[in-house]
């Protein structure tokens, strides 16, 4: 406590008994405590991503090596560049192409790529009809991609044909280039978990040159709700209370149900594209509606399929 005399104008004496404040000290206490976050700018990048901590973890990793490669450098001590080449294991919907892109600009943010642009590529992109013809269309693809990100989905659709089929002449070429460009040039190759798992036993030299191996797990109904929501929210809509928990019953159901072809967030993506489409019948059929009857999408405009 701490006392304090106060005199009023009659010369009256009044003794107040204060609290000691502990504002300042409080501020103080967690100004000192605060840390500033070295990666907040990643955690600002990847605000809107559902889960992916094991993604985001390896990012991490890359870039204090980037960071504390760079002080080394400084005072003359050896350091070494980062290979980044990845390998993406996912079903559908999980986030590999979008996580694909983001990198690139990250990377390029980062200073680890002199221009980080992005090119998606497939099998007929870098697989030709005749000898010769798939080395130089793969050569062809990488230096285009040079500074930046070659992502590849369905990568093992490059070995599909069997041993005279021209895929494997693909793999090798990229392998020789995964070497000779690597440290401005990131391959990132993509695909279903267990043909991904089956395509890398095809070159004896392909797993080793990928040190990022990551898993894209299949959404968890409770996350696929609120890509949902978000989905909405990017849209200027919103699902009323009841649309909400007749989506999370529906997509417990789904998730449930074993499907090896379900979609993730493409799934979601095409219910709430559906449902804006829905919506917009059912108000032109109303004719009379209100501001909020334009912003909120109900159970009608859902048209959920039984699972």
């Amino acid at each position: 406590m701490e006392t304090q005399l106060i005199s009023n104008r009659n010369g009256q004496v009044n003794i107040i008994l204060k609290e000691k404040s502990t504002s300042h000290l409080a501020y103080t206490d967690q100004r000192v405590s605060k840390k500033k976050n070295p990666f907040n700018h990643i955690d600002e990048a990847f605000a809107s991503f559902v889960g992916m901590k094991q993604l985001k973890e390896r990012i991490k990793e890359i870039y204090a090596t980037v960071v504390i490669n760079e002080k080394r450098k400084e005072l003359g001590l050896m350091n070494h560049q980062q290979v980044l080449h990845m390998l993406f294991k996912g079903n559908p919907g999980t986030g590999k192409t979008t996580v694909a892109r983001k990198l690139a600009k990250l990377y390029y943010d980062m200073n680890l790529l002199s221009k980080g642009h992005f090119i998606e590529a497939e099998r007929a992109d870098l697989v030709g009809e005749y000898i010769g013809q798939t080395a130089q269309k793969t050569r062809s693809i990488v230096q285009k991609a040079q500074g930046g990100v070659l992502f590849i989905d369905e990568a093992y659709s490059l070995a599909r044909g069997g041993e005279k089929d021209f895929g494997k002449e693909a793999i090798d070429t990229l392998v020789k280039h995964m070497e000779d460009h690597q440290h401005d040039f990131v391959l990132i190759l993509a695909g279903y978990p267990y043909e991904m798992e089956r395509f890398l036993t095809l070159n004896p030299g392909l797993e080793s040159r990928f040190p990022f191996i990551l898993d894209f797990r299949d959404y968890e109904a409770g996350e696929l709700l609120s890509i949902a929501k978000r989905m909405a929210t990017d849209r200027e809509y919103q699902l009323t209370r009841d649309a909400e928990l007749e989506l999370k019953a529906h997509l417990i159901k789904k998730t449930r149900a074993y499907n090896r072809n379900f979609s993730n967030a493409r799934y979601v993506r095409n219910i709430i594209e559906a449902a804006i489409r829905m919506h917009a019948v059912r108000l032109l059929e109303k004719e009379h509606f209100s501001a909020d009857d334009l912003i909120y999408l109900t159970i009608k405009d859902l048209q959920l399929k039984p699972n």
